[in-house]
C-alpha cells in the first residue's frame, strides 16, 4: 500500500510539472505575441518615416536639378534694357542649346500680350529669330490661365502636365491697381520622356535602391492628368488604384508672384558679358537681376508614388511578424517537446530501473528455490536414504532437474549479456528445421516435465534448410516452447496442449520457413502485446500467479530471430490462447550445397520423448 501511494504521488507530481510547464509556455507565448506585435508596429512606423524622409530628399534634389535647368533660360533684367526682348530670349536659347546634356527642356516659347490676347513665339532651329506660332492644343490650359491673369483675374494653379511659365514684370506702372504688371511670359515645355527615363531612375536608385535594385515599386504621374505616365518601374504593377506607402510632389518650381510683394527694379551688376560682376546663368532669376518678385512654390506638377514589393509596408511587416510568431511558436514547441521527451525518457528509465530491480528480485528467487531443493536432497542423501536405491534415484532425478533449471537460468542471463555486448550469433551453418524443433522441444520437456502434455505437430516434409547459429536458434525455439508450457497450459479435461507447425514460405519473394507455436492458455492482454518483447517485461498474470521467470526469454527470442534476418509476431487465437509466428529466411542453394548441413546436436536426457 505504501508503494502504491508513493507511485501515485510521483505520478501526480509528474503531471503537475507538465501542467505547470504548459501553463508557463502558454503565458510566455502570449507575452511574446504581444511584444512581437508592438515591435512590428514600431518597425512599420519607423520604415514609413524613413521612406518619407528619403522621398523628401529625392524631391529636393529633383526639384533643384530641374529648376536650375529652367532658370538657365531666364535672362537678367538689365539685358532687356540693353537689347530688345527678342534678342535677349534668343541669346539665352542659343547658350542653352550649346550645352551638352541639356535635355530637361525640349521646347521654349515666349507669350506676348497683343490686343487682349496672347501671341506665342517660338525660336527657329538656328535660334536667330522668334517665329509666331499657334498655341498647341495641349497648351490650351496654360493659354487660358495666362489670359485670365492678363485681364486681372485670379491667379489659377497650373493645370499643365509638362509646362512651366516665368513672367517678366514691369515697374513702369507699379501702382496701377495691382502690385505688378506682367509684360510677357517665358514658357518652357519639359521633356517628360528624358526625365522619366534618366533623372527619375537615377534619383530612385540613389535614395531607394540597395545593391543596384529598387526596394520599392514606383511610378510618376501628372497631377492634372493621372493617365499621363512619366515613369513606372519595370516590376511595378500596372494598376492605378494601388495604395502607396508614401508619395511626394515633384516639379515644385517657384513661379507665381506674391500679389503683395514690392517689385525691386534690379540694376545690372556688370555691363559686359563676363567678369566678376556678370550674373551666374545657373542662379535663380531673382538673384540675377530679373524682375521677378518672391515666388510661391507650386504644389508640384507630378506625383511620385511608391510602395513595397510585398504589396505595402504593412504587408511586409505583417509577413515579418508572421515569421517571428512562427519562429517563436516553433521554439516554444521545441522546448515543450524536449521537456516532454526528457520527462518521458526519465519515466521510462525509472520504469526500466524498476524492471531491473524486479529482475534481480526474480532471479534471486529463481536461484534460491532450486538451490534449496538441491541442498535438501543432498542432506537427505547423506543419511539412511543413501542405502535405499529407490530414494537415491528419486533424489538424483530431483537434483538433476533443479540443476538444469539453474543452468537454463544462468544461460539466459549470460546470453542476454552477450546480446547487449553485441555477440548475438556464432558462426552459422545450414540446419534442418525439423531437427531444430525436436531438439528444442526435448530440452523444453526436460525443463518442464508435464505428464499430460499433448504436443500436436504439423511439419511439412522437404522444408528448406535455414542458415543459422545452431545454439542460438535452438535457444530461441526452446524459449518459445517453455513460454507455451508455462503460460499456455491451463490443464483441464483436455489436458495440457501446445501446437507446433512448420511450413515453407516466401516472405518478400525469398524462400524461408514459417514456424508457429500455439497454446490454449488465456492469451495475451491487448495492452501487453506491444511490450511483450521488451527486456525484463512480465505480464500482469505472471506476477499475480507468481509464475517464475526473468522477463528475458521473449526479448532474446526476438533478438535472435531478427539477427538471422527473420521476424516474429504474436496474436491471440480466435478459439483460445496465443500464437507466435516466426519467419526465418532459408539458405540459398550455394549455402545449402556449399557445405554439408550439420545435424542438430541433442542433449542426452532421461526424460520421456515428446508425444
Amino acid at each position: 500500500m505504501m508503494n502504491f501511494d508513493h507511485r501515485t504521488r510521483k505520478t501526480w507530481i509528474y503531471w503537475g510539472v507538465v501542467a505547470l510547464l504548459v501553463t508557463l509556455c502558454a503565458a510566455l507565448a502570449g507575452l511574446q505575441y504581444r511584444w512581437i506585435g508592438e515591435v512590428a508596429d514600431a518597425e512599420a512606423h519607423r520604415l514609413r518615416e524613413d521612406l518619407q524622409s528619403r522621398l523628401n530628399l529625392l524631391r529636393r534634389d529633383m526639384n533643384e536639378e530641374i529648376s536650375m535647368a529652367c532658370y538657365a533660360y531666364i535672362p537678367a533684367a538689365w539685358e532687356f534694357q540693353k537689347r530688345g526682348r527678342e534678342e535677349v530670349y534668343l541669346s539665352q536659347f542659343r547658350q542653352r542649346k550649346k550645352i551638352d546634356g541639356d535635355h530637361v527642356v525640349q521646347r521654349m516659347a515666349v507669350a506676348v500680350p497683343e490686343q487682349g490676347d496672347l501671341t506665342l513665339f517660338f525660336p527657329d532651329a538656328a535660334g536667330t529669330r522668334l517665329v509666331r506660332g499657334n498655341w498647341p492644343p495641349k497648351w490650351a490650359t496654360m493659354h487660358d490661365n495666362l489670359v485670365a491673369r492678363l485681364h486681372g483675374g485670379p491667379i489659377p494653379l497650373n493645370q499643365s502636365s509638362t509646362l512651366v511659365e516665368f513672367p517678366r514684370f514691369s515697374s513702369a506702372n507699379f501702382f496701377n491697381g495691382r502690385n505688378f504688371v506682367e509684360q510677357d511670359w517665358l514658357v518652357l515645355d519639359l521633356d517628360a520622356e528624358y526625365i522619366g527615363q534618366t533623372l527619375v531612375p537615377d534619383m530612385l536608385n540613389r535614395y531607394l535602391g540597395q545593391s543596384g535594385t529598387l526596394e520599392y515599386d514606383a511610378e510618376v504621374i501628372a497631377k492634372a492628368d493621372p493617365s499621363f505616365l512619366i515613369y513606372r518601374s519595370s516590376d511595378s504593377p500596372v494598376q492605378a488604384n494601388w495604395i502607396a506607402d508614401a508619395a511626394v510632389d515633384l516639379l515644385e518650381i517657384g513661379r507665381v508672384p506674391q500679389p503683395s510683394a514690392a517689385v525691386d527694379e534690379a540694376k545690372p551688376r556688370a555691363h559686359n558679358g563676363g567678369g566678376p560682376g556678370a550674373p551666374d546663368s545657373r542662379a535663380p532669376a531673382s538673384s540675377r537681376g530679373f524682375s521677378v518678385p518672391p515666388a510661391i512654390p507650386s504644389s508640384g506638377l507630378w506625383t511620385l508614388r511608391v510602395h513595397h514589393h510585398a504589396g505595402s509596408l504593412e504587408t511586409m511587416v505583417a509577413e515579418a511578424r508572421r515569421r517571428n510568431n512562427l519562429l517563436s511558436a516553433g521554439l516554444l514547441l521545441l522546448i515543450l517537446t524536449t521537456t516532454y521527451t526528457l520527462l518521458r525518457f526519465s519515466r521510462r528509465a525509472q520504469a526500466l530501473a524498476n524492471l531491473q530491480m524486479n529482475f534481480v528480485s526474480g532471479v534471486s528467487h529463481e536461484l534460491r528455490t532450486p538451490l534449496t531443493v538441491i541442498r535438501t536432497a543432498a542432506y537427505n542423501l547423506r543419511g539412511e536414504l543413501a542405502t535405499q536405491p529407490g530414494q537415491v534415484v528419486r533424489y538424483g532425478t530431483l537434483i538433476r532437474q533443479e540443476a538444469e533449471k539453474l543452468s537454463a537460468l544462468v544461460e539466459q542471463v549470460l546470453r542476454y549479456g552477450n546480446v547487449r555486448a553485441g555477440r548475438t550469433l556464432q558462426p552459422r551453418h545450414a540446419l534442418s528445421v525439423p531437427q531444430l524443433i525436436e531438439a528444442s522441444l526435448l530440452a523444453a520437456r526436460n525443463t518442464y516435465p508435464l505428464k499430460n502434455l499433448v504436443i500436436e505437430r504439423s511439419i511439412e516434409p522437404d522444408l528448406p534448410l535455414v542458415l543459422a547459429d545452431e545454439e542460438s536458434m535452438q535457444h530461441a525455439l526452446q524459449n518459445l516452447f517453455d513460454n507455451a508450457m508455462k503460460y499456455g497450459t491451463p490443464g483441464g479435461e483436455g489436458g495440457d496442449w501446445i501446437g507446433i507447425s512448420a511450413a515453407a514460405s516466401r516472405n518478400g519473394g525469398a524462400p524461408g520457413v514459417e514456424i508457429r507455436v500455439a497454446d490454449r492458455g488465456p492469451g495475451v492482454p491487448a495492452g501487453e502485446i506491444e511490450s511483450l518483447f521488451d527486456p525484463f517485461f512480465r505480464g500482469r498474470r505472471a506476477q499475480e500467479d507468481q509464475i517464475h521467470g526473468t522477463g528475458l526469454g521473449l526479448n532474446l527470442v526476438k533478438t535472435i530471430i531478427e539477427a538471422h534476418g527473420g521476424t516474429i509476431a504474436v496474436h491471440n487465437r480466435e478459439e483460445r490462447g496465443a500464437e507466435f509466428v516466426l519467419h526465418i529466411p532459408g539458405a540459398t542453394p550455394s549455402q545449402s550445397h556449399g557445405e554439408t548441413s550439420r545435424a542438430v546436436t541433442t542433449i542426452a536426457t532421461n526424460g520421456e520423448p515428446a508425444r
